[in-house]
């Protein structure tokens, strides 16, 4: 009961409290995944398969229409399951995109469900300038959301852990192998989806060096950070040097035109008067 009930509010306060504030990222898996260890106590398996599902929906932000998967209770459940059945990442990782994608949709109808009918209400308020009623409208309509929404984790806690427990007792060794080689890979996939948004062939270079210096260099990532953020100092200084400098070469033609009149006046001046 008490694992529900920590999963449930883990996803009402970050979830929702994301859909709340704006995008604090409170609802990524970086955040909940040693949220739900902390409470399950197994911080250290949190923040390892909180670490891994970031990777895989690092590139998925959901705004208005363009959405893909909920990474918020994917995480909660995943993390959650992975700690109490002792299953790792090799299991964690792949029931994590069908809990995305199918808590996405969920998460959809319940916010048309409740939501939506409430919308000419907000319009009515509006008009007669209704300030305090549209507040509390507002947050009596997205506690209600999101108390719905935290249902979903707190009985697939309660009455599903058991279940799943038994289910991955009869998967053969062969398939939970191929699951962990699937959880292996998806890291690749999310960085992959990510780098397709961010990719640039200016900066492609960038990209290779680090690659290098991971593999085959074998460098910690804290020293490739610091690494990164050197060279993005460096390249920030040398642009601000170039911007001067263009700006220091189209001021002289005008110089150099101002001064060349000057002198034609100076000329015809004396010749006036000589």
């Amino acid at each position: 009961m008490y694992e529900a009930f920590a999963v449930a509010i883990v996803v009402f306060l970050t979830v929702g409290g994301q859909e709340l504030l704006g995008f604090t990222m409170l609802g990524r898996p970086i955040v909940i995944g040693p949220l739900i260890g902390l409470l399950l106590g197994d911080v250290k398996t949190g923040l390892m398969i909180g670490a891994s599902l970031e990777t895989i929906f690092m590139g998925i932000v959901n705004i208005g229409g363009a959405s893909a998967a909920e990474p918020g209770l994917a995480s909660a459940l995943a993390v959650a399951f992975a700690i109490m059945m002792h299953g790792g990442l090799g299991v964690a990782l792949p029931l994590a995109i069908p809990l995305g994608i199918i808590g996405l949709q969920i998460k959809t109808l319940i916010y048309v469900a409740v939501v939506g009918p409430f919308a000419s209400k907000f319009d009515s308020m509006a008009e007669k300038g209704n300030e305090k009623g549209i507040v509390r409208l507002h947050f009596g309509l997205w506690t209600l959301q999101w108390f719905i929404y935290a249902l979903i984790p707190f009985f697939a806690m309660l009455f599903g852990s058991e279940a799943t427990q038994s289910v991955l007792k009869m998967i053969p060794t062969i398939i939970v192998h191929g699951l962990t080689v699937a959880g292996n890979v998806l890291p690749a996939v999310g960085m992959a989806m990510l780098m397709k948004i961010l990719w640039d062939k200016n900066i492609s270079s960038f990209y290779f060096l680090g690659f290098l210096i991971v593999a085959y260099l074998k460098m910690p990532l804290i020293a490739v950070a610091v690494m990164g953020t050197i060279i993005a100092i460096l390249v920030a200084q040398r642009d601000y040097q170039l911007h001067n400098f263009e700006q220091k070469i189209a001021a002289k033609p005008a110089a150099v035109t101002t001064n060349t009149t000057e002198t034609k006046d100076e000329q015809e001046n004396d010749d006036f008067f000589s």
